[in-house]
Order: structure tokens, then C-alpha cells, then sequence
């Protein structure tokens, strides 16, 4: 177990606050591998345009017949468009490149960007921790991997030299182009397998990288209380403020009695007050309800406010249960709602004659 009691996954709240300061799983030998593949892919691709193009560059300087006046001007204008040439020439390879890079560090962590990772921070300077961070268990396993790496290349170009040997010597009675065409071969062999072997580095690297950074995001238990407390809020405050809004609902009801067309009762312990507008609602509608010293008072207000006040223990009891405050009562309680409204309506009536 975790010596400080980290033992819980990290929460997504927890995440989001590391991943703003730049804290993500990725792996750079992903990206490193990718992108060595795809220089070596692009320059097979369009290392026969550049060739052509430095060929064509050559037949030029070496084929005219024209004097020059060499001097500032001259020199530093050959100097720019020698630039400008070769830029052309480079410049879709490290496009390719710069693309494979994004894609691959999009692909592990998202579109991120925060400058906190950027920012100074003195505790880098201090020698102490420098020192430990040189013989952390992280800096010896970046050790080990630079180690694994370079054995591998290593071997690798050593093999893939050994195997065209013969190629080597015979480039001595070959030209200039079809020297580089050999030598092109044989680091474009190097430069793939290289690139295949630390992508599979990668995979494994990636791996470990999450782990790491899963094991450092990892909470206490009394953490996760304590976030669960700030997003949530204090129990007590929640308790507060839900007593408040059922006090704020309460009043709220108690003024909708008076709109009432109708109080059914239990007789004592349950009142439901019914409205109905035939003119803007499709079926009666629950304004107030309540139990016990609740219903009492809705009786009371009714009573105050001389609004029929009917007795019925079923009905109440079904109106409880099944409508809410605000709501309209269901179907299969309209016939008997219907019965006890019209019979409202007629003592009403009979009430306005007198």
C-alpha cells in the first residue's frame, strides 16, 4: 500500500487541475520514432526531385561561361538565393515532419496548451534536488531506455552495413550519382528499421508513462472527501439551504390555495386543492397539497377564502399519490374530479342566486 495512503484513482476534477498545469501521460519517444519514419518515408518519396533539382543547381555554376564580378553585392545575393533554393527543397520534408509530430502528440494527450510549464520555478535551481532528481528512479530508467536505444541503432547499422559490404566497395567504380544512390539505400534501410524498432520502444514507453503518471495523480481518501465538500458543498450549507427552498415552495403553495376551485380531503389528514380553467388547461390541476398540519392549514386557508372544502377518502388519497404540485391529475381520476366539480359549480351557482 501507498506509504501516503494514495490508494484512490484519481477523480476527473483531479485530472483537469493536472492537466492544466501541463501534467499528461506522452511519451516523446512516440512522437521521435514517428516522426524518423516519416523524414525517411518523405525523403524516398521526393529524394529523386531533390537530387534532380542539386543536379540541375551543379550543370548551372559549372556550365557557364559567363564572367563574374565577384564582389559584397554579388556574393551575399548568390549566398540568398542558394538559401531560398535549398530551403525549397527541405522545406516539405520538415513540414512532414512537423505534421507527424503534432499528430502524434495530439493522438496521446489531446489539443492542450498551457504556459504553467513554462513558467520558472526556483526549486529547479536548487542543488539538493537537482542531485536527487539525477538518481530518481525516473532518471535511471531514461537512462537504461537511452542505453537500450543506442545499443539497438547501433547494432542495427553495424548489421545492415555488414550485408552490403560488397555495395560499399563497388561504390569506388561508380559515379557520383550512382554512389549516392547506394549509400541513399543503405541509410534509407538503416533510417526504417531504426524507426520500427524505437516505435515498438515506444509502445512500451507510452505504457510506463501512464502508469507513472497514474500512480502520481493518485488521491487520498480524505482528498476525495475533501473535493467531493468543495464541489458539492458542505452537508450542513446543502441542508440549509434545502430547508430554505422547501419553506420558500410552502409559501409559495400557501398563496396558490386561495386560486382553488376545490379542497378534497382525507377529512383530517391529507388536502389536496384542485384548480380547473377550462378556457387554458386540458384537466384539473394540483395548486396545493399537504399532510397532517399541512393540510390542516390548506383546510384553514380555504375556509378563509370560502372555497368548497369536499370530503373524500379514496379520491385524496389517490390525488396524493399520484399528482404533484404544479401538475395535472391523471386520467384515470377524471370522472371523479368531474363529479365533485360540478357539483362545486352547481352549489356555487345556487350560492350567487341568493
Amino acid at each position: 500500500m501507498d506509504k501516503e495512503g494514495k490508494t484512490e484513482k484519481a477523480t476527473p476534477r483531479r485530472r483537469q487541475e493536472v492537466r492544466k498545469k501541463g501534467q499528461v501521460a506522452r511519451s516523446m519517444e512516440v512522437n521521435s520514432a514517428l516522426i524518423i519514419l516519416a523524414v525517411f518515408i518523405a525523403l524516398r518519396m521526393l529524394g529523386q526531385g531533390v537530387f534532380e533539382s542539386l543536379d540541375n543547381l551543379m550543370r548551372f555554376f559549372l556550365s557557364s561561361t559567363v564572367p563574374i564580378e565577384v564582389n559584397e553585392k554579388v556574393v551575399s545575393t548568390l549566398f540568398l538565393n542558394l538559401a531560398i533554393y535549398f530551403l525549397k527543397m527541405v522545406l516539405p520534408i520538415a513540414l512532414i515532419a512537423l505534421a507527424i509530430g503534432v499528430t502524434a502528440s495530439i493522438a496521446q494527450i489531446g489539443f492542450l496548451f498551457t504556459p504553467k510549464p513554462l513558467a520558472p520555478d526556483l526549486k529547479k535551481l536548487n542543488p539538493v534536488s537537482g542531485a536527487s532528481r539525477l538518481f530518481s528512479p525516473k532518471a535511471l530508467v531514461e537512462l537504461l531506455k537511452s542505453a537500450i536505444k543506442i545499443s539497438i541503432v547501433g547494432y542495427l547499422a553495424y548489421s545492415i552495413i555488414s550485408n552490403h559490404y560488397a555495395d560499399l566497395i563497388q561504390t569506388i567504380n561508380m559515379d557520383i550519382w550512382g554512389m549516392l544512390s547506394t549509400l541513399g539505400s543503405i541509410v534509407y534501410e538503416i533510417g526504417i528499421k531504426t524507426g520500427i524498432v524505437l516505435l515498438l520502444i515506444a509502445a512500451f514507453d507510452y505504457a510506463y508513462q501512464r502508469y507513472v503518471f497514474e500512480k502520481s495523480i493518485k488521491m487520498t481518501k480524505q482528498e476525495i472527501k475533501e473535493e467531493y465538500k468543495m464541489s458539492e458543498g458542505d452537508p450542513q450549507i446543502k441542508s440549509k439551504i434545502k430547508r430554505k427552498q422547501i419553506e420558500i415552495g410552502m409559501k409559495r403553495m400557501m398563496q396558490a390555495v386561495p386560486t382553488a376551485d376545490v379542497v378534497i380531503t382525507n377529512p383530517t389528514r391529507l388536502a389536496i386543492a384542485l384548480k380547473y380553467d377550462p378556457d387554458s388547461m386540458s384537466a384539473p390541476k394540483v395548486v396545493a397539497k399537504g399532510q397532517r398540519l399541512m393540510a390542516e392549514r390548506i383546510r384553514d386557508i380555504a375556509k378563509e377564502y370560502n372555497i368548497p372544502v369536499v370530503e373524500d377518502k379514496m379520491l385524496a388519497q389517490s390525488l396524493f399519490k399520484s399528482a404533484e404540485v404544479g401538475q395535472e391529475i391523471p386520467f384515470s381520476l377524471y370522472k371523479a374530479v368531474a363529479e365533485i366539480l360540478a357539483y362545486v359549480y352547481q352549489i356555487n351557482k345556487r350560492g350567487s342566486r341568493m
